[in-house]
């Protein structure tokens, strides 16, 4: 698939009207805001229109191998890390254990609950996570306060305080149009059955296709 997105180069400086900083990200992290986009970067830069979903992956820490070749095309190299992620041949896979996966999947709604974001579709593989969702706040925040919390249960459920749980920094994709909305949907959802683990999306129980759900 080729709908993931890296930036290359910052935004031209006329494209802008401001920047400033944020208290909830790192000292490091610059935003670039104006009326109908933030950008900012840490080690990849972010675009985010406002009034767009997003889709967003975030992993465990040490999930990919370190010898993985990193290809120049943005399409060959999400699918290149995916592909990695779904072997998980490489690091820990604390997300197997059903408690943590729960714990997760609690994080993701309570988020919906309290206006956050609009949650569309996810999954919560053995090494990562997968969302499309619409945010209501800044995505920096979101990832923050729902990746803060889990880590913080799954290393109490798992007793390794003090543990790095998530690599720090997530990929996010805006969505460009409707057709994209759904093979993003899609692919959320299936990505159980293409790593290999369930017949059907619905049988995976850590999915906004579960039947439990």
């Amino acid at each position: 698939m080729q709908f993931w997105f890296f930036a290359s180069q910052h935004p031209a400086q006329t494209e802008v009207c401001a920047t400033t900083t944020c208290c909830c990200l790192p000292a490091q992290v610059v935003l670039i805001s104006r009326r109908r986009m933030t950008y900012y970067v840490r080690n990849l830069p972010h675009w985010q229109p406002a009034g767009k979903d997003v889709f967003i992956t975030w992993r465990l820490n040490g999930s990919l191998p370190a010898h993985l070749k990193i290809p120049d095309s943005a399409g060959r190299r999400f699918r290149s890390f995916d592909r990695a992620l779904d072997l998980a041949a490489a690091g820990p896979v604390w997300l197997m254990d059903p408690r943590v996966a729960t714990c997760v999947v609690a994080a993701l709604h309570r988020g919906q609950a309290q206006e956050m974001f609009c949650l569309h579709a996810y999954v919560v593989m053995a090494n990562h996570v997968h969302v499309l969702l619409e945010p209501r706040i800044p995505i920096a925040r979101i990832t923050k306060i729902i990746k803060g919390a889990t880590a913080r249960e799954a290393n109490r459920i798992l007793s390794l305080t003090g543990t790095r749980f998530w690599q720090d920094e997530s990929f996010d994709h805006w969505i460009r149009n409707t057709p994209q909305w759904h093979r993003i949907r899609a692919y959320i959802e299936r990505n159980p059955v293409a790593a290999g683990r369930v017949q059907t999306p619905e049988e995976w129980p850590w999915s906004s296709a579960s039947r439990t759900q």
